[in-house]
């Protein structure tokens, strides 16, 4: 007769675990027998997935996470939600968050969520609050976070001794952050023009994109873009299979980075493309993804490989203003070359601009993107490292940097364009930075914060996509596309002034169609 089985009670961590080996195939019964625990509890893990992964992804240690067990809820649920919103966003910002203001705001949504009874913001309410989120620290000092000159040098120093200890060379170090884009953002000559409408200061939801850009410390390892749009098939896509564009594509109702869609993209591109480049490079499989705080960002502890060798490090929320290696100029440049690549394609085109911005999709503008970051050069990113890598910079020294796209460079682009020959400089320059502080992740007022809290969503947000979405995809056979191919070559070969690499490129296009065609045939 076997022995009653111990009672084993798992950490949040253990959960996590086992949660990464049921996404990797792990069955029920290996797990239970590895962990000592009955098949139902695994079952009941798998069913309390989310939940699990969202509770650890808004915690701010994981040395807490290895040795909390429960997810132990308030009795003020609604509060707790209102008030870890806000802290995230507050430290997402680098703005200063001691015990008292804590206490202060506690307070406030208290009442402003209409809650019953009186309630006192103890200094042992906000000790549980920090357990139950396991965040490490509410003391800050009274001094505004995002100019910190002392705690730069303090991170960069550590930083510095962490990759040496863990044998860290730039190529394997990463760094990734999200900006808005207004991607169908053009100039006028009074204004700038976001999406529909033309008002001074106007932005569209609509026609705003998150953009994610993550590159190595030598710039020589870009990941393709991670873009999240409202819709989950825009119309432009038609039956343009996503896994095909030029970026990797989400979609949120309100188009903003989220942890789901954040802890998808570690798992699925990062960590896989990451690897492929270091075998390319002959080194160990081994890498540090450098983070700011953003709420968007789930907690270190989510952010890891199976293996553990490819993880996640954050920037205090005190210098991450200062030295986030892609804020030095990294997304400045890719939105500059969008911005020029764009009138520079309407100039080529021969279009007046209000015609070239009807005609503009979200596709034409997701190629756009993807070129305008090809156009970023490893060197412009290297140098984004040199505060706290200051050795690569000394690499690159030699190296000549890309011209930046100029507000002179810009103005000759529209002193041949019809209707803004006239754009002045300062109208330029407020254009290609219209979106410099945009954010990629979703800042909520306190109305929003507490609705958020009380369950209640945007309804039109989700409607709005279904009526985006519901567009009939048309199938292409090979012989219409060979048919199509050889119009254009014809066509081609009939213009004098088109140059041979063109034509070679269609030829190609066209070897490539009919090797798919006799494959078809074939099978």
């Amino acid at each position: 007769m076997s022995g009653k089985r111990k009672r084993v009670v798992l950490t949040i961590k253990d959960k996590l675990d086992i949660i990464k080996k049921l996404e990797d195939g792990g069955s029920s019964k290996q797990l239970a027998v590895i962990y000592g625990i009955g098949e139902t509890t695994v079952r009941d893990i798998r069913k309390n997935k989310e939940k699990i992964i969202t509770y650890a992804s808004s915690s701010d240690s994981t040395s807490l996470l290895a040795k909390r067990k429960s997810m132990k809820p308030s009795m003020y649920e609604e509060l707790d939600r209102a008030m870890l919103e806000w802290f995230n966003q507050q430290r997402a910002k680098g703005n200063p968050v001691s015990g008292p203001i804590c206490a202060k705001r506690a307070e406030f949504f208290f009442y402003a969520l209409g809650m019953d009874g009186d309630f006192n913001p103890s200094a042992g309410w906000l000790t549980r609050f920090k357990q139950r989120h396991s965040i490490r620290e509410i003391n800050i000092r009274n001094e505004r976070l995002s100019g910190d000159e002392t705690a730069v040098e303090d991170f960069c120093n550590n930083f510095r001794d962490f990759i040496e200890r863990e044998n860290l060379q730039p190529e394997q170090i990463y760094n990734a952050d999200e900006t808005g884009l207004f991607w169908k953002c053009l100039p006028s000559r009074t204004s700038v023009i976001k999406g529909k409408c033309t008002a001074p200061g106007h932005k569209s939801i609509e026609e705003r994109v998150t953009i994610m850009c993550c590159a190595n410390a030598t710039g020589l390892h870009k990941l393709k873009l991670c873009v999240v749009g409202k819709a989950k098939k825009p119309r432009s896509f038609k039956s343009t299979d996503t896994s095909n564009l030029p970026v990797s594509y989400f979609s949120q109702k309100g188009a903003w980075m989220d942890l789901s869609i954040f802890r998808q993209w570690f798992d699925k591109i990062f960590v896989p493309q990451v690897r492929e480049h270091l075998r390319s490079k002959g080194l160990q499989e081994k890498a540090v993804l450098l983070l700011d705080n953003s709420p968007t960002h789930p907690n270190e502890n989510v952010l890891r490989s199976d293996d553990g060798q490819i993880f996640a490090k954050y920037l205090p929320p005190n210098v991450a203003s200062l030295i986030q290696p892609s804020n030095q100029g990294v997304i400045a440049t890719m939105k500059r070359n969008y911005r020029a690549g764009l009138l520079q394609n309407n100039l080529e085109e021969g279009n007046d601009l209000r015609s070239f911005w009807k005609k503009l999709t979200l596709l034409d503008a997701l190629y756009e993107i993807a070129m305008a970051w090809n156009l970023v050069k490893p060197v412009t990113i290297s140098r984004a490292w040199k505060k706290i890598l200051p050795t690569i910079e000394e690499k690159e020294s030699l190296d000549f940097d890309e011209e930046d796209i100029s507000v002179a460079a810009v103005a000759t682009i529209l002193q041949h364009t019809k209707g803004l020959e006239n754009v002045t400089p300062e109208n330029i320059e407020k254009w290609l930075e219209v979106d410099s502080t945009e954010p990629g992740y979703e800042v909520l007022t306190d109305s929003e914060i507490i609705r958020r809290a009380q369950g209640q969503t945007d309804e039109s947000s989700e409607n709005e996509e279904e009526e985006i979405e519901l567009i009939p995809e048309k199938h292409i056979n090979h012989a219409a596309a060979l048919q199509w191919t050889e119009n254009l070559l014809d066509y081609l070969e009939q213009q004098g002034d088109m140059i041979l690499p063109d034509r070679l490129v269609i030829r190609k296009l066209r070897a490539t169609i009919r090797n798919k065609q006799k494959m078809t045939n074939s099978s």
